[in-house]
């Protein structure tokens, strides 16, 4: 892969750089743009659960987040317009023109097309006059007459109602179609995407319920979040009632929303579609284009601005999102279709284009003459209960991360129990998904993995019950330090075998920053006894040697690894450690580890540092996993109960590197005390209390 001239060599910091981003991300786009400007088909032969017309459609379309933009901030030179620019005025015309031949087509039941419509929409609501008012007359009757043709579809209950919102919008305001002749749909259609809202500005992606529970990146940034702020600038002239809503609830989405955002400018991923990259963004530039003023500690644009370029400027130290032509990648921080969805085409990644939706306002904004600014100050407490998403994120000064319990997306996704099943999503380190269904390609970090064949097939957690807030103390004999949130559920791994785990997650306390713990209790229901192995995995990091890439050394404490730990001369200590109860690894990432607390009633247990598939996690391409096994017979009646603690430090920044100066050796020594009927505690002693017994 490559470095994208324009983008990866970008500061991030004024109007100009980010408007260079944004036309170098265009420019590498443009030879393979169709004679006719309609299509878009990228030299790549993957493909999709929709046609090849449409995909090429989806080619066309994803860069009119940047087009409409620029065009609405009159930012462009004529060069540029007539390079860039024309081209997709054109397409537009040709594409909704039922005799030429790049035509896109009628659209059919739920058809890719419908979301493209989308933003082809707020192209013409972004630059009515270039996109449409310019155009023939025949085109203008093309465009409108293409457009609605959505109006008589069935619809998936999720985001994409809102693709019918704003394409009716925009046949109202920009393409001449009476108000009343489309109100209805749009009517119904808001309605209906009320009844996802949940709370403190989040929606679910549809309704959330048992038959599916999603509050991902698509509730803000990548949907609905950021549609509703569209509609908020374009429809309050008439809609007056449920704008001044929308905003209501951008200022709540807000408020939770930053605390997404590591201060190296990273987001946690987690959920689908994460091929959309910088996306991640779209919210805050979404905030920008819509100028809406957020509450404390958000009231002050330089603090907005910093958000969305820091997150542009992580983005930019990873070249290998580049094919070697400039052009956007399948995956994440590098090419990667195991994480992929049935819906991303080659072209699908430009989804990532409405991050620069502040484009629109034109150097001069006080956003963008505003100086920026750091994330707002840490909070005393070193987490944050996102009720809504059932999310709890950890912003610690060693890591940033959440907690997840009770999410599941339903449909036949790959990868679905990776991306909204694990107990934890960091910024920094990312997550992994399957490749297989070996234990090392299933790749469990930040997992509960469960067998009861030894070991040829394995179950993690998906679908949730009973998932619910709860509360952990950090004590000091009677005495309550700190409560600790934590979250509770109960899973069932299997249909036929009546087995039960309830799972308790508790985020780090301030005596111990540098760990979470996992709690699990596995009871079996059944009449019959059942053997059952288990691996449990810490967070997947980065395994190979900085400077060649070999293999990392492994150490033991008898062969001198608490020196090792303390550096090394490159600044950083790396290597693998594996004792009775715990693993450990460290590299230039950082460190990795999980210790057995607590392992009632196993035969069999130890740690292990497992070796996953290559490419299985998101950031990188090889990975160790620090792990716990064991192996159980459980009888009938009985249970057994698993106490884990899981330990992190991210190396983040490679040239202040805070993280050479953090001693790995004695915070991984620092371990964890719990409460538990096999632990006698001393009466001045700390330790972390659970709210029910295990």
């Amino acid at each position: 892969m490559s470095p994208l001239s324009g983008f990866s060599d970008n500061e991030f910091r004024t109007y100009a750089d980010f408007k260079d981003a944004c036309l170098s991300l265009l420019r590498a786009l443009k030879p393979y743009q169709s004679p006719g400007g309609a299509r878009i088909r990228l030299p790549l032969v993957t493909g999709t659960h929709f046609d090849d017309v449409a995909a090429q459609l989806e080619g066309f379309a994803r860069p009119l987040w940047a087009i409409g933009a620029l065009l609405h901030g009159s930012c462009l030179i004529p060069q540029e317009y007539d390079d860039l620019a024309e081209p997709y005025v054109r397409g537009l015309a040709n594409g909704t023109d039922p005799d030429h031949a790049e035509y896109w087509g009628p659209v059919v039941v739920r058809d890719q097309r419908m979301v493209e419509m989308e933003i082809i929409s707020f192209a013409l609501l972004a630059a009515p006059d270039a996109m449409f008012h310019q155009q023939t007359e025949r085109a203008q009757n093309n465009i409108r007459e293409w457009l609605k043709t959505l109006n008589e579809k069935d619809f998936p209950i999720t985001n994409w109602l809102w693709f019918r919102v704003m394409t009716n919008l925009a046949l109202v305001k920009v393409c001449g179609v009476p108000y009343d002749e489309v109100k209805s749909y749009m009517k119904e259609d808001l309605d209906q995407m009320q009844n996802f809202y949940l709370d403190e500005g989040w929606s679910a992606d549809g309704f959330w319920n048992e038959n599916g529970r999603q509050a991902d990146y698509y509730s803000g940034s990548f949907a609905i979040q950021f549609s509703q702020l569209l509609y908020m600038k374009m429809a309050e002239s008439f809609d007056p009632d449920r704008c001044r809503k929308f905003r209501e609830k951008a200022l709540l989405f807000a408020s939770s929303f930053w605390r997404y955002f590591d201060k190296t400018g990273a987001a946690i991923p987690f959920g689908r579609s994460l091929t959309y990259r910088f996306a991640f963004a779209g919210f805050w530039s979404a905030v920008a284009f819509a100028e809406v003023d957020l509450p404390a500690p958000l009231n002050d644009w330089g603090v907005v601005k910093g958000l969305l370029l820091r997150h542009y400027r992580w983005w930019s130290t990873k070249s290998d999102i580049f094919n070697i032509d400039g052009t956007l990648t399948i995956g994440f921080a590098y090419p990667q279709m195991y994480m992929s969805e049935d819906y991303n085409s080659p072209q699908s990644p430009y989804w990532a284009m409405k991050s620069f939706a502040a484009l629109g306002l034109g150097p001069d904004h006080p956003f963008w003459t505003a100086e920026e600014k750091p994330l707002p100050a840490a909070d005393s407490d070193l987490t944050a209960q996102i009720r809504p998403a059932m999310q709890i994120v950890c912003r610690t000064e060693n890591h940033h991360f959440l907690l997840s319990s009770g999410q599941f997306c339903p449909w036949p996704l790959k990868a679905t129990e990776a991306k909204y099943g694990k107990f934890a999503y960091s910024s920094h380190f990312g997550f992994s998904v399957p490749t297989g269904s070996l234990i090392q390609q299933i790749a469990p970090d930040s997992t509960l993995a469960l067998s009861k064949d030894d070991g040829d097939t394995w179950r993690v957690p998906w679908k949730v019950q009973d998932y619910r807030f709860d509360t952990a103390w950090l004590r000091r004999g009677c005495q309550i330090l700190e409560e600790i949130p934590a979250l509770r559920s109960i899973w069932r791994p299997w249909k036929d075998a009546d087995i039960e785990v309830q799972t308790i997650l508790v985020s780090p306390c301030k005596r111990w920053p540098d760990w979470y713990l996992r709690v699990h209790k596995i009871k079996n229901l059944g009449n019959s006894e059942l053997t059952i192995r288990t691996v449990q995995g810490g967070f997947a990091i980065q395994g190979r040697e900085d400077k060649v890439g070999g293999v990392l050394p492994s150490h033991t404490e008898e062969t001198g690894a608490a020196e090792f730990l303390r550096g090394s001369d490159s600044g950083f200590p790396e290597g693998t450690q594996e004792t009775a109860s715990g693993a450990l690894v460290y590299s230039n990432a950082g460190s990795s580890g999980i210790r057995s607390l607590i392992s009632t009633d196993f035969q069999q247990s130890g740690a292990e540092v497992l070796k996953p598939d290559s490419n299985t996690n998101l950031i990188w391409q090889r990975t160790l996993i620090p792990t716990i096994t064991g192996t159980t017979a459980i009888s009938p009646g009985s249970s057994t109960d698993l106490v884990t603690a899981v330990f992190a430090v991210a190396r983040r920044n490679v040239f202040e590197d805070e993280y050479s100066k953090v001693s790995i050796g004695e915070r991984w020594e620092d371990i964890p005390e719990i409460s538990h009927p096999t632990k006698d505690k001393a009466p001045s002693s700390d330790f972390i209390a659970f709210s029910h017994d295990l």
